[in-house]
């Protein structure tokens, strides 16, 4: 039975430096592409959560070798001809990206793959990729559009896709798929979603291709195998941040974090908050921009978030709904139902706010938030549904309370941040459990 953790107002202020987990976005693909290289891959600053543990898992079942010592990942890449002659399946745990981009990647090797996952990923849709897949030549099925799903890979040929819905992750597996088809393989979208998987492949030595809203990789070259330190992820940095910001008189800086321009939305709709947010001594290592966090509490009003923000701050929009409840005024959200096939029905999960005392009203795609201000909110138990987001922004409202949060399930936050709970005690928050 998964332990509960009780999160409360401190005595004082949250002040110091910490870090946080390397970017999972980018451990996932780190991975993958060492494993498709010629050669050794070394990635540092790997997070070691559920998730990226699950494609590390993945990629040797495929027949790459891999050697971890705690953030240190060592893989030696079996080139191209990745694979295995047999039926193989691998385990994606609950983790999307892992099960998405890994269907792209087997989907241009002779051999048969069976994607499965836990009861949550078996739950969150799979057709979006299956079917451009197909129109690659794979021949691939689902179960009632949802895993396990069978990949029979092969002979591919590149295709131009146009994706409905902006999607990281879709865009991704064609990507993949597209390495080992004969031709071009082009994604286009209707908004940009984050673009570590463009970075990345040039850092592999793979020449990318930026027009006209889309994105394009050429079949057949050689991936060389390359050192991927990886900045600490700013989905997780935003829960540390978000609690800097509410409660009064704290100054914390979180080391870096990842900067990309793709992923900090979230960042932009806080600073439009009013937030005192500063990103430092800004760098690039590997392709991606990093940069340390400098996080002061702020008084908060509402604003809008609209359709066209959703993609670089996906990750982020629970904790973004946790600041409007602590903000002045109504804040909405509109054109995230994809919130609704995460983990969990995310935008069912935050209802959990309003015993909380927090005015809220969910849509089919968002929300309504009216924030308590200056008022203070109380405190109750919340059901996290396993949901890793859903805990660790429950834990942040659970600072800024009179009687604190209970979540149900700490253990949950390991998929993406282990160790979330000692970084809040660390920085001055109160945790017991």
């Amino acid at each position: 039975m998964s332990a509960a953790v009780r999160v409360a107002r401190p005595a004082g202020v949250l002040r110091g430096v910490c870090e946080v987990p390397g970017d999972k976005s980018l451990a996932h693909r780190a991975v993958m592409l060492g494993a498709l290289a010629d050669g050794t891959t070394t990635v540092t600053g790997f997070p070691g959560g559920a998730d990226v543990i699950s494609t590390l898992d993945a990629v040797q079942r495929l027949g790459a070798r891999a050697r971890r010592d705690g953030p240190r990942v060592e893989i030696e890449g079996r080139g191209l001809e990745l694979g295995q002659p047999g039926p193989v399946t691998l385990d994606c745990g609950n983790s999307g990206t892992t099960m998405r981009l890994m269907a792209g990647l087997v989907a241009g090797h002779a051999g048969a793959v069976t994607l499965v996952g836990d009861a949550s990923l078996s739950r969150r849709p799979m057709e979006r990729i299956a079917a451009p897949l197909r129109q690659m030549g794979a021949l691939v099925t689902t179960t009632d559009g949802h895993a396990p799903v069978a990949v029979r890979g092969g002979a591919l040929v590149g295709v131009e896709c146009t994706l409905p819905v902006a999607s990281a992750q879709v865009k991704s597996a064609i990507l993949f798929a597209g390495l080992r088809a004969r031709g071009t393989t082009c994604v286009r979208e209707p908004l940009p979603s984050r673009d570590h998987t463009e970075r990345m492949l040039g850092h592999f030595g793979v020449p990318v291709t930026r027009a006209a809203g889309g994105v394009a990789v050429t079949g057949g070259a050689r991936l060389r195998g390359t050192d991927v330190p990886l900045p600490g992820d700013v989905s997780s940095a935003a829960f540390l941040a978000v609690a800097a910001l509410l409660v009064p008189g704290s100054d914390v800086v979180i080391r870096n974090v990842g900067a990309n321009p793709t992923r900090t939305g979230a960042l932009d709709i806080l600073r439009r908050m009013g937030a005192d947010l500063t990103l430092e001594g800004a760098r690039e290592v590997a392709g991606e921009p990093r940069a340390d966090l400098r996080v002061r509490a702020s008084r908060l009003t509402a604003t809008r978030i609209l359709p066209a923000e959703v993609p670089a701050a996906i990750d982020e929009l629970l904790i973004l709904a946790v600041a409007a409840a602590f903000a002045d005024g109504e804040s909405t959200l509109a054109g995230a139902a994809e919130l609704r096939v995460k983990e969990s029905d995310r935008l069912a999960a935050l209802e959990q706010l309003a015993p909380l005392g927090v005015e809220i009203r969910t849509t089919p795609d968002g929300f309504a938030i009216r924030g308590a201000g200056g008022q203070r909110l109380g405190g109750g138990r919340i059901v996290s549904g396993g949901d890793h987001r859903v805990a660790m922004a429950f834990a942040v409202a659970g600072l800024a309370s009179d009687a604190g949060v209970t979540i149900d399930d700490r253990e949950c936050v390991a998929v993406s941040f282990p160790g979330f709970f000692e970084q809040l005690a660390t920085i001055g928050g109160r945790v017991d459990g």
